[in-house]
């Protein structure tokens, strides 16, 4: 038979005693660094969901049809051949009008007018000058459907751009401006 010290005894009950201590703290720490991560994670996804969501407006079908009818007629009413779209904020196709005789070019080029002006928030005469200065927006023209030329009107309620109207089809970008210009004035004050 063997005898084991009582010292030997003493010792090897401590390593273990304290083996088990090591380990409990261990598990005590893993589950504290989980419910930290956790809490965290609820933080996170709490803040991210009780995030205000952004306040858009929209332009009604039916005023964007109001708009694109009366820019054509104007250009009507001048002898002129016009094709008039109505954009929303994100350059989506609310309205499109083509008017009578207008050469099929006129949808893409009215188009790309309008897209210009709600896509730089800014009308597209005042964009073609900017066009030619020493600080030349240019070759941003290279982008799809960006036309530096004067016809696309941007659409606003109070600061924000809601939208856009782009008329071609007449002989110069100041005429088609005008058009556009019309079709806004038409529907302004009913923008809400």
């Amino acid at each position: 038979m063997f005898v084991i010290p009582a010292v030997t005894m003493k010792l090897s009950c401590r390593r273990k005693h304290d083996a088990e201590k090591a380990y409990q703290g261990r598990q005590i720490m893993k589950h504290v660094s989980k419910l930290a991560m956790a809490a965290m994670a609820a933080f996170i996804g709490a803040s991210a969901t009780s995030a205000d969501t952004l306040p858009t407006h929209r332009i009604p079908a039916a005023l964007a049809a109001e708009a694109a009818s009366e820019a054509v007629a104007a250009c009507a009413r001048q002898g002129y051949h016009e094709t008039a779209v109505v954009l929303d904020a994100d350059g989506a196709t609310i309205a499109v009008l083509r008017g009578d005789a207008a050469g099929i070019h006129t949808i893409d080029s009215a188009h790309d007018k309008a897209y210009t002006s709600v896509s730089f928030k800014s009308d597209s005469l005042a964009l073609a000058e900017r066009a030619k200065g020493e600080d030349s927006i240019a070759p941003l023209a290279k982008l799809p459907h960006v036309m530096f030329f004067g016809g696309g009107v941007v659409i606003k309620l109070g600061d924000e751009v809601i939208g856009s109207i782009g008329a071609a089809g007449a002989p110069g970008a100041k005429l088609d401006d005008v058009c556009a210009h019309a079709g806004l004035d038409k529907i302004r004050d009913r923008l809400k």
